[in-house]
Order: C-alpha cells, then structure tokens, then sequence
C-alpha cells in the first residue's frame, strides 16, 4: 500500500446486474478531481430506492453523457493506475472492461475490515464496515455529501492513507 493511487466511486440506480451508473468520480492521490460527472442510464428510468440515498434524480441525468459516452476517458484514466475502490466488487461490476488496463484494483472496504480486525464466524472472514463507519473511526470530515461518488472517493483516499499510516509503523 505505499505505491500513488487513484480512488473511483460510482452511484447506481440500484444493487443488481440489471442497475447503472448515474454518477462517477475518480481523484488522484493529492485528491484532486480527473473525473467527475453524473451518467445517464440507457435502460432505467426511475430509481426511487437509489435515489434516496444518493439524492441523484431522473430528471438530474437527462443531459449527462451515457457510460459509453465516458469509456474512453475512463479507460484512459485508469490505464497503468493502482486503482482504489471501497467495496471494489460492487463498482467494478458496473464497469466491465473499462477498467482492464488499471495496473491493480485494491479493495479499500476489504483492507478495512482486516484492520477493524473484527472476526464474523457466519461469513468466516472479517466483517465488513460502510465507508460512513470507516470514516467516522478515523474522525474524517466529510467533503461534501456522503453517497455522492466525489465525496465518497475523498473518504475512501482518507481511509486508504490512515491505512497506509498504519502499515508503516
């Protein structure tokens, strides 16, 4: 974990393989934005439960460019990059093949729970913690509103670099 990193997060119009982006950030280690932009869904037009928690309405999307819109500069973005995600598993599904050329994808969630060090005996592995509870556990102070992708990576780079502090002691 002492390498640069780059930090994505997405909001989706739910939790299954049939949802979509609507939003997407990526921030470089120093935190500074290299993309930041709402998505327009190609196949789902309502989201009520999504959007209660991200706040990310239909009628905020109509004008965003689509996910195929971005690919290449995703792509590009990515390329030769240690890329950084919490709860990898859930964005990455969103962007098959966009991400291929990302020197390595970490999980910041995972590395999490391992720190946390808290054992569940029913998934036989570490219990895993909301990026809010990552968070708050290192007293971060929110940029922004959490649940909104660029917000969301800033807490995830803060988390990564407590992590990184901590793995250098």
């Amino acid at each position: 974990m002492d390498s640069m990193a780059i930090f994505l997060d997405t909001e989706t119009t739910g939790l299954t393989s049939d949802d979509e982006i609507v939003e997407i950030a990526i921030i470089d280690d120093s935190g500074q934005t290299l993309l930041n932009t709402l998505v327009k869904p190609v196949k789902n037009t309502t989201w009520p439960q999504a959007q209660r928690i991200h706040k990310i309405s239909p009628d905020m999307v109509v004008d965003a460019p689509t996910l195929d819109d971005l690919s290449a500069d995703i792509k590009g973005i990515v390329s030769g990059q240690e890329l950084v995600i919490y709860n990898a598993g859930f964005d990455t599904k969103f962007l098959k093949g966009l991400l291929d050329d990302a020197e390595s994808i970490q999980c910041c969630m995972l590395a999490w729970a391992q720190y946390a060090g808290e054992w569940n005996d029913y998934y036989n592995s570490y219990k895993w913690h909301k990026l809010i509870v990552a968070a708050a556990a290192i007293n971060y102070q929110w940029s922004g509103t959490a649940h909104r992708a660029l917000a969301d990576t800033l807490a995830c780079r803060a988390v990564w670099d407590y992590l990184k502090s901590k793995a250098s002691c």
